[in-house]
């Protein structure tokens, strides 16, 4: 095993999965106000050490992908961030890009900056003590879209950060996002993801990426969430399974899901099912935010220091997480 293998395998073995808890200081603040918090940086600083410290990181949790101004914070303890996350067995990761902007000549379409300076940036983040990265690249489904410069350019982006990444030393994370927006049948959201996906492994051959050393982190196969022909739980789990087997090669060793605007529940039990019919030798976990953190968050937020009540609900949401994760879910132990 090289040592990119090692750490990609540690983060997502024995169902454990990923903590996304790096939402940039505008996204979290849309979060904070939602819930009346004021969003300083004491404040998402706070929330997030709750949840870095509770009982379930040690059995649950993998890896956390920070945000910028998060690697760089102190605990309360006087540890920093990555040093509170690595002893409780995780692995620290970061976010590199700097954000998906309006794709030049086809401007309703996304492409993800950030490869200018990334090299030194990411001297800085192994440095600071993370050991795996994330960049996610966007795309639209509608009649016109995702159109074949969107899927080409992001994919280009997307290898090209994974080599730099692997060169520092860190497991990239590879995420290509085909957002749920719309009202396209899950068909056409398995030929489009289908699509994408090939054509970042086409990439990241071409730029000679160790695939044994990456994590893929893929959106399940849904129907658009305008759509009137939604599909079941087992659905979702079989079609996922089937792009997944069609277009992901052998060597990479596995598979972390964004939950993507699903509910807490809908991204376990499609978690669930997908492990319960995973016929691949792909490992199939999570790497959720919202999924994992929202109903800690409504918690904290009627009273910002009761701290035992917040990472018991964390606490709770990663237990079902990880059991989705092993296919051992159920709605009874989710309701106990």
């Amino acid at each position: 095993m090289s040592e990119l293998n090692k750490i990609a395998v540690k983060i997502i073995s024995n169902g454990k999965g990923i903590l996304a808890a790096d939402e940039s200081n505008a996204t979290m603040t849309k979060r904070l106000e939602v819930v009346n918090i004021n969003s300083t940086p004491d404040n998402r600083l706070s929330f997030r050490e709750i949840l870095f410290s509770s009982e379930e990181m040690k059995d649950c949790i993998g890896g956390v992908i920070l945000y910028d101004e998060t690697i760089n914070q102190t605990a309360s303890s006087g540890k920093s961030i990555p040093d509170l996350i690595s002893s409780s067995g995780a692995v620290p990761g970061i976010k590199v890009d700097t954000g998906a902007k309006n794709l030049a000549n086809s401007p309703e379409e996304k492409i993800t900056e950030g490869l200018d300076g990334l090299r030194d940036r990411l001297k800085k983040y192994y440095a600071l003590g993370a050991r795996f990265t994330k960049w996610r690249g966007v795309y639209s489904i509608s009649e016109k879209y995702p159109s074949e410069l969107a899927i080409s350019c992001n994919a280009h982006a997307l290898a090209r950060y994974s080599a730099l990444v692997q060169e520092s030393g860190m497991v990239p994370i590879v995420e290509p996002e085909v957002l749920m927006d719309g009202n396209h049948s899950a068909d056409v959201c398995l030929s489009k993801t289908s699509e994408v996906i090939k054509k970042c492994f086409d990439e990241l051959i071409l730029h000679k990426v160790d695939l044994s050393g990456i994590i893929l982190k893929p959106n399940m196969i849904l129907a658009g969430n305008k759509s009137k022909n939604k599909i079941s739980n087992e659905e979702v789990s079989l079609k996922t399974l089937e792009c997944l087997k069609n277009c992901v090669p052998n060597e990479v060793p596995g598979i972390a899901f964004l939950s993507g605007g699903q509910s807490e529940i809908e991204a376990t039990e499609n978690l669930n099912l997908i492990n319960k019919n995973n016929n691949t030798n792909f490992i199939m976990t999570y790497s959720y935010g919202r999924a994992l953190q929202q109903s800690a968050l409504k918690v904290w937020s009627k009273n910002i220091k009761d701290i035992e009540t917040t990472q018991n609900t964390f606490n709770h949401r990663a237990k079902m997480c990880t059991l989705a994760a092993q296919g051992k879910w159920s709605s009874e132990l989710e309701n106990k």
